[in-house]
């Protein structure tokens, strides 16, 4: 679990750049063998596009730098939860394993709502983790939305 905790932190450091930004705080990072190859935080803001998720844009990165779309030997980590695109690309993307901070209640697909990556009708299964990290990838998302709502006020 430390080297599971150890790469949240990263994906943490992600979220708080998108927190920076005035984007919900989701962080994301790419591994291989022990080693960050992709880091990305949420653009939806600031590039007014919805595919702009952070495991999306991390992905990408990944894809890249590997020139190759195939991340079989690839893990994400993530501040929250998978949404259902995000998690449909991780099974498209070939991703090893998918490790998430925060359950996400309202669009979480990786335990909470659906578990995609686990449907055994799809011909790659990403392992999942959750849980990691919970408590302060949760704080951020909370602090962010009521920090929101106060300045609404």
């Amino acid at each position: 679990m430390k080297e599971y905790e150890k790469f949240m932190l990263e994906a943490i450091k992600e979220a708080k750049k998108a927190q920076a930004e005035a984007e919900v705080p989701i962080g994301a990072v790419v591994v291989r063998d022990g080693v960050v190859i992709a880091r990305a935080h949420n653009q939806k803001n600031k590039q007014s596009n919805t595919l702009k998720h952070a495991e999306l844009v991390a992905i990408e990165k990944a894809m890249k730098k590997l020139n190759d779309w195939h991340l079989n030997n690839c893990d994400l980590f993530v501040t929250l939860e998978p949404c259902p695109m995000c998690a449909g690309a991780c099974i498209n993307a070939r991703i090893n394993s998918v490790v998430f901070g925060a359950f996400d209640p309202k669009a979480g697909c990786c335990g909470t709502l659906y578990n995609l990556c686990e449907d055994k009708r799809f011909n790659h299964r990403p392992k999942v983790v959750g849980g990691v990290c919970e408590e302060e990838c949760a704080s951020l998302l909370s602090d962010f939305f009521k920090s929101i709502r106060r300045g609404a006020k």
